[in-house]
Parts: C-alpha cells; structure tokens; sequence
C-alpha cells in the first residue's frame, strides 16, 4: 500500500504538518522522499528518516535564531537539499516559510525583504547557518501548528513587492494533496513527481504538499529540457506540472520523439497561457487522458481545468469552474459581459479571501456577492469554458485597438524558426504603444529576418496584431520559473534607465 494510501486510512485529516513529517520517518524511514538532481545530472538522495532528523536540527538552529511560532522564515535559497530541510523545519516550529528569489538584485532584495518582516532571512551565506546545524539534537520537537501555511513573493507586472500569504493552519488536509487526475476518476497511486521549477515559485511550492502526503519529489537544481527528459526516463517519473515556456524547449529537443515517456500518468500545465500547437503537441505525444490544464493564481480565488480530450472538442479553452469554482466576466463596473466578449475574469470558490497580502493595503476587487478577480482578462463560450486573453496589465492599446501579447506569442510561437518569444508595448509618437516582438531563434547562427516574422504574424493575425517591430535577441531574459519581467524589458527599450538594476513602473522610471 502507497504511503498516501495509508496516511488517508489512517484519517491524518488535521495532523500538524512537523508530526506528519514524524509519522512519514516512523512509516517509511527508508523511502526516499526527495532526490535533489544537479545540472550535471548528479543525485542526492533523502530518505525520509534523514529529512525527519536533519529538519529537527534546522529547527533548533532557527529557534536559536529566535523563530518562533507564528513567525515568517524568508529562504532566499535555490532549490538545494537546504532549501528542502529549512522548509520543513519551519513548519516543525510553528512558522511559516516564505521562498524568495536568491537572484533578486540588491535594491529588490531589500524592499522584499522590509514586506516580509521575517523573523529570519536565511540567504547569501547560509552555509554555515545549515553546518552548524549538523551538531544539535536531532531529537523530535513539541507539536505545534503553523497559523499560516506559507508566503508567496510576487511582484506582478509593477515591479511592487507583495507576499501573498495562505491564512490556513498548516494541517493536514486530503483534498488539498490528492491528485490532480482523482477528479477524472483516474487512480495514481503513490507519485514520483518531478519538479522541472523553481521553488519559490508557486507552482515548485505546492509539490510539498504531495511531499507531504507521502509521495516522492525529484527536484531540479535548474531547468534543462534534456536533463528533464533523461529524467523522466531514468527515474520513471510519473507527474510533473510545467510551463508552456518548459514544454515548449522538450518539445523543440531533436531526440524528443524517440524518449520513453511510458511512466508519466498524468503532466499539468500552468502558470501562463498555453498555445494551442504547444498543446496539441503534447496531447499527441503523451494521449488526451494524460495532459491537464489549469488556471488559477496565487491568491487561490478559484481554479479551472480541463483534460486533453476536452480540450480537443473545446481547443485553445482552459477549462470550465473546478472544484465548485464559479467563473464571471466582468466590466470596469462589475457588469456582465455577453457571452463571447472579452472582459475581466471573476471567480469565487471556497477559498476566495483565505489569501492575503503583505506590502499591500489594497484588496484584490471583490463584488458584493464574493467574486474576485486578480487582473486577468478572458472570455466564457456557451458551455461555460474560460478562453484567456491575458492579463490587464499586459494589454497593449495601439492605435485605439486591444492587443493581447499572449495572442500574438502564441501565434508567433508556432514559426519553425522560433525558440521563444516575448510581446511588449513600446511608446510610439504614432501609435501610443507599438506591437513590439522580441524573437530568440531556434538557430542563432540562422535568424528569421523581422520581415519574415512580420509575414508569418500577417497570415495568422488581424493586421493590427502584427508587430511593427522585431527585435532579435541571443536569449530571454526569464527567471528560474521561465517568468520575464515585462516592465523591465519595456524600460530598457524605451531608454528609461540609466541603471539597468533600477526599479521601474509600467510607465517609466520611479
């Protein structure tokens, strides 16, 4: 029987997370519950008796520190064993851990930094924090319940630091870690998922709840789509949930056709929008029944989803209210669209309003009946299917017209000649904004000329969709979680910084 088989007969519905990370140790100590897998491919292997006794240290070492219950913990950490060991031992203590960027410039760095009035900000240098540790008492600690789960860094399109925090005591809860296929019927077993994302991203953070339900982690130091390919095979992966960015670089490998992907029972898709060849692609490579697709936000004000067979007879859709989500399209007056037209997503579900922020005394809009919405722009069919547009905040206005850059990315995606590409909005004397592609190559040493480009855009867009400039580039700029900061990449490109380490806003320099 899996482990998460047994903990659900056993009724751990309740259990403070540092006793179950106990239980799983007395279960299973031997079972390893996280491989950490560096950028050569080297592995490190946890069973869950060394995680049990390492996390007792680290909690020590941060009560020294003066972590108590109820405080935050900030792990300015890349995805490393350490970063593992202090998580959970942040909830052995009663407090909650908030992953930051370790990569963040010194000027964001401080600003996330006074958001989250940790009691402790483990980062650059904590080696000898997590050595020190080695010589305490690996001995079991109190039981004591975090109040708060964790935080979440995010920044949005602004620039401006907030953490969205997860207001529920950090107990064990079934429905929180089942897997995502269960809602079709599907019967997974115990998982071994890997996690291609980084950490402190929200969709790296949410596979400790399945570490926590008993199932097994193969974590990535760093993404690489070769690497991540080897992995599933090597270590008969049977789950991950990536970006479109992520799968889209698996998908351009040239032996990628010929990999066993046999193992994998279920793959999620997340975190930006999907385009449709992409989708397509992977529904063909892996079958309908095994690709999942999702959206939702931090904030967790509701969450939609769909499978490939649906999405086969509902393409470029991402899904219909899952667990009792309900959807609305609203106007700038919370006024309900036609169906068809375009306007601002609002949902409502169970866990609407158990997220807030820090760093921020506004309030994501709410009607008065509870839906909420965090900025995102889409539209409902007849049958209730959410189609995204894109986010308000990343919405150009040229020339009077709406332009979606996520329509225009996922148009340009499908050219032979591109490996990724990212849609901005430049000032225009003309325009107000232009339709602006900034265009990596799949072969550097042979570009497609912007003309090119343009033609490609010309036949699979309205013509004011089509950018009116192209801009080639070695790499995009993305972060470990494949996120580009479009406010930053508009300022470097419309001369606003002198400093390219300066924060900016959407509309110039602060």
């Amino acid at each position: 029987m899996s482990p998460m088989a047994v903990a659900m007969e056993d009724s751990v519905e309740g259990r403070p997370y540092g006793t179950q990370i106990r239980a799983l140790a007395d279960d299973f100590p031997d079972l390893v519950a996280v491989t950490m897998v560096d950028q050569d491919g080297s592995r490190t292997r946890c069973t869950w008796r060394l995680l049990d006794r390492r996390s007792n240290q680290v909690a020590r070492a941060l009560a020294a520190r003066g972590v108590r219950a109820g405080d935050r913990v900030g792990l300015e950490l890349p995805n490393s064993v350490n970063m593992v060991e202090a998580v959970l031992a942040t909830w052995k203590l009663g407090a909650s851990p908030v992953p930051v960027r370790w990569d963040l410039p010194d000027w964001e760095r401080r600003r996330v930094a006074e958001v989250l009035g940790a009691t402790v900000l483990l980062g650059h240098g904590a080696e000898k924090f997590f050595e020190e540790s080695t010589y305490l008492s690996e001995g079991p600690l109190p039981e004591v319940v975090a109040p708060a789960v964790s935080g979440i860094c995010s920044s949005g399109s602004t620039g401006t630091p907030k953490i969205i925090m997860d207001h529920r005591p950090a107990v064990m809860s079934p429905s929180t870690t089942a897997p995502f296929p269960v809602n079709w019927g599907v019967e997974v077993g115990r998982q071994l998922i890997l996690v291609p994302t980084a950490l402190y991203h929200t969709n790296g953070f949410a596979q400790f709840t399945y570490l926590l339900a008993g199932d097994s982690l193969v974590v990535m130091t760093k993404f690489d789509a070769a690497l991540a390919a080897d992995l599933i095979e090597q270590e008969r992966i049977t789950a991950f949930t990536a970006t479109p960015t992520m799968l889209a670089r698996m998908s351009q490998l040239p032996d990628i056709g010929d990999r066993d992907f046999s193992s994998l029972v279920w793959v999620q898709q997340g975190a930006a929008v999907f385009p449709p060849a992409l989708a397509r692609y992977w529904i063909d490579r892996l079958g309908p029944e095994r690709l999942y697709m999702c959206y939702g936000m931090t904030e967790r004000l509701g969450l939609t989803a769909i499978r490939g067979d649906e999405w086969l007879e509902h393409p470029g859709s991402i899904g219909r209210g899952f667990r009792e989500t309900e959807l609305r399209i609203l106007d700038e007056r919370q006024r309900e669209v036609p169906t068809g037209e375009v306007g601002e997503i609002y949902l409502r579900s169970a866990s609407t309003g158990l997220y807030g922020y820090l760093g921020s005394s506004s309030a994501l809009p709410m009607t008065a009946d509870g839906f909420a919405t965090a900025g995102d722009l889409g539209r409902l069919d007849e049958e209730g299917y959410l189609y995204i547009a894109d986010r308000r905040v990343d919405m150009i206005v040229s020339g009077g017209a709406n332009v979606f850059p996520a329509e225009v990315e996922a148009a340009l995606s499908e050219h032979p000649r591109v490996a990724d590409v990212v849609v901005v909005g430049l000032p225009d004397p003309e325009w107000g904004r232009r339709v602006h592609a900034i265009i990596e190559p799949r072969d550097v040493t042979s570009p497609p000329t912007g003309d090119e480009i343009r033609a490609f855009a010309k036949a699979h867009l309205a013509g004011y969709k089509v950018p009116k400039t192209v801009e080639l580039v070695d790499a995009i700029p993305r972060s470990a979680a494949t996120k580009v900061n479009r406010a930053q990449l508009v300022a470097e490109r419309a001369g606003w910084l002198s400093d390219p380490g300066e924060p900016v806003g959407l509309t110039g320099r602060r």
